[in-house]
């Protein structure tokens, strides 16, 4: 996977504390973030309360499938939009169901 560049703005306080703890553990900067950043986003990743808001939010089309899909994972993801789409279609397919009879 590539990286991106981003610009953030942090407190300078901030600042300072990330950057004595990377000297302490031999890091730089940005390998501190991005190891406190993914250890955050790990925590959200198991919560289940979290994982619903996330599906609530693709299925009112607030965020993309490619961004549940990197939270939640793919599986879940592909069962996620799967169900979208039959509830989407559900009058259609019970009319479908019903000329099947």
């Amino acid at each position: 996977m590539g990286t991106k560049r981003i610009n953030v703005r942090l407190p300078e306080r901030l600042v300072r504390e990330a950057d004595g703890i990377a000297k302490v553990e031999h890091k730089n900067r940005t390998e501190l973030i991005k190891e406190a950043l993914n250890d955050y986003l790990q925590k959200f990743e198991r919560e289940e309360e979290f994982k619903e808001k996330i599906v609530d939010l693709y299925l009112d089309g607030s965020i993309s499938y490619d961004i549940l899909e990197a939270v939640i994972g793919k599986r879940d993801a592909v069962a996620v939009k799967t169900s979208r789409n039959i509830l989407e279609r559900g009058s259609e397919l019970a009319d479908e169901m019903a000329g099947l009879e």
